[in-house]
């Protein structure tokens, strides 16, 4: 008989590690134990002794439950990342194993909320060789149209994805090589985003969510292996970008208010429609509505103007905020399903995690006092304990 914690899980030291930003020897350093040891534990190869994970579990500080708690089954499909190929291997790791805790949140939190139904439309194509940019504006617009958005400038993006049942985390990474990441859960069949606040602006982050929706419509069927090969990732992540811009900027409402295509005219247009003036420039050559050389006429004037590291607008746009996870977090604790306490036992994290991964205000996990009540409609009898989550406007 093997000697350890009985259920001990490998896979989630090795996700904790990854969380954490930690290599071996830095969490052997932090526990007191040895580097050896964790890589036995990783592998599988043996249980540490209580005391052990205690120690190790105080190094990451993380409960000695979430290492008994198996994992739940996300699946293998593909965690699209932007800037992937200049990311290190260990911010990839720390910001995939981040969205694995916010998927596992979201799935202990659907065991008592109703959460809006996932309405993403997706193209079903097996190779991304098989998509044509005719398909990328295609699905662009149906994705309008399934989120009833018309053809104008899209107030909220992030909340229009969450109505449509994509949960969204943003959280800083301190990695500039690292912008955003999306994944499709096996385990409830749901879209996940999450986007690094890192080089916040309202502007560039709707343009990484969007580009992350574009990988959930688009890329959804391929697998990860497609990410690796060079030329086929650049060609994925273009395709992305693409989708990015047909669907923040469909070709009949913006082509037609582009009166000029000068950086001046851009600008003009960048309040309406929270887009940055360099996506509207790519936009207009993807439309043809500038030449290859016009084009980069443009973008020289724009780098002389120092515009690649900020534009005009950029303070005065406000970036946008999830909501989903934290008012499902909110409405539980309104509703006496879960003391905050109670909630961070089922979830096995610490309240500084869920905070940050559900965009819930400093403290609030630590503190058992009342919040203002969101409206509900009446819990449903054929689910028992489920109290539905209505869209949000707000």
């Amino acid at each position: 008989m093997r000697s350890g914690v009985p259920g001990f899980f490998p896979e989630r030291l090795v996700e904790a590690r990854a969380a954490r930003g930690l290599t071996q020897v830095a969490l052997a350093d932090l526990s007191g134990r040895t580097s050896s040891s964790i890589s036995r534990w990783e592998a599988g190869d043996q249980l540490p002794e209580i005391d052990a994970l205690q120690s190790v579990a105080r190094g990451l500080n993380l409960p000695v439950s979430f290492f008994l708690n198996p994992p739940a089954g996300h699946g293998a499909a593909p965690m699209f990342a932007r800037s992937m190929a200049a990311a290190t291997k260990a911010v990839r790791s720390r910001v995939e194993a981040r969205l694995r805790w916010a998927q596992d949140i979201s799935l202990t939190l659907q065991e008592s909320v109703d959460l809006p139904a996932p309405t993403v439309p997706r193209i079903g194509a097996q190779d991304f060789r098989e998509i044509r940019d005719d398909d990328i504006e295609r699905m662009a617009g149906e994705c309008r149209k399934a989120w009833d958005l018309g053809m104008g400038p899209i107030s909220d993006l992030l909340l229009a994805m969450e109505n449509a049942g994509i949960i969204v985390v943003k959280e800083r990474v301190d990695a500039g090589t690292m912008d955003g990441l999306s994944n499709w859960s096996e385990a409830d069949s749901r879209p996940y985003v999450f986007l690094a606040t890192d080089k916040q602006t309202c502007a560039r982050s709707r343009l990484d969510a969007a580009h992350e929706l574009g990988h959930l419509v688009l890329h959804g069927a391929l697998t990860e292996r497609s990410l690796y090969d060079a030329a086929a990732f650049k060609e994925i992540e273009r395709q992305a970008f693409y989708f990015a811009g047909a669907f923040l900027l469909p070709a009949e409402s913006f082509g037609a208010e582009v009166w000029s295509p000068s950086l001046s005219a851009f600008l003009s247009l960048k309040e309406r429609w929270k887009t940055s003036v360099g996506a509207m420039i790519m936009r207009c050559s993807n439309l043809e509505i500038v030449g290859d050389e016009y084009k980069q006429r443009l973008f020289k004037h724009y780098s002389t103007k120092g515009w690649r590291k900020r534009e005009p607008l950029d303070d005065e746009l406000v970036p946008e905020s999830p909501r989903l996870l934290g008012r499902s977090v909110r409405l539980l604790c309104d509703e006496r399903v879960y003391t905050r306490s109670e909630l961070l036992d089922a979830v096995r994290l610490p309240a500084n995690d869920v905070e940050s991964l559900c965009s819930l205000p400093v403290g609030y996990m630590s503190s058992e006092g009342s919040v203002s009540s969101l409206k509900l409609r009446p819990v449903s009898e054929r689910a028992g304990n489920v109290v539905p989550l209505r869209p949000s406007n707000d």
